[in-house]
């Protein structure tokens, strides 16, 4: 099984920056792909950035040049650097990995809130 836990979100001004983490823990050698997800109150959760095993990236639109997700196998932890944030990025942020037999596993989440 793996495990994973986010931190790293809070409150930020519009413009501001914040450095999410995601540790995994557990059977972390069946991890390939990493990712992170997002969701606003009343909205569904979306996929934005994630991260293949060999560090490949790719990103939505909407945060494009803004974050950016690497990742750490020695430490077995993804980041997300988020700049020039905006109000639309508040939400409920999750980490998601994608194992070698095909699974997902999510974390439990960490609030991001940009205020104007």
């Amino acid at each position: 099984q793996v495990q994973l836990v986010e931190s790293g979100g809070g409150l930020v001004q519009a413009g501001g920056s914040l450095r999410l983490s995601c540790a995994a823990s557990g059977s972390i050698f069946s991890i390939n792909d990493l990712g992170w997800f997002r969701q606003a109150p009343g909205k569904q959760r979306d996929l934005f950035a994630t991260i293949t095993k060999g560090g490949s990236t790719s990103y939505a639109d909407s945060v494009k040049g803004r974050f950016t997700i690497s990742r750490d196998n020695a430490k077995n932890t993804v980041y997300l650097q988020m700049n020039s944030l905006k109000p639309e990025d508040t939400a409920l942020y999750y980490c998601n990995a994608k194992t070698c037999s095909g699974s997902e596993k999510w974390g439990r989440g960490t609030q991001v809130t940009v205020s104007s």
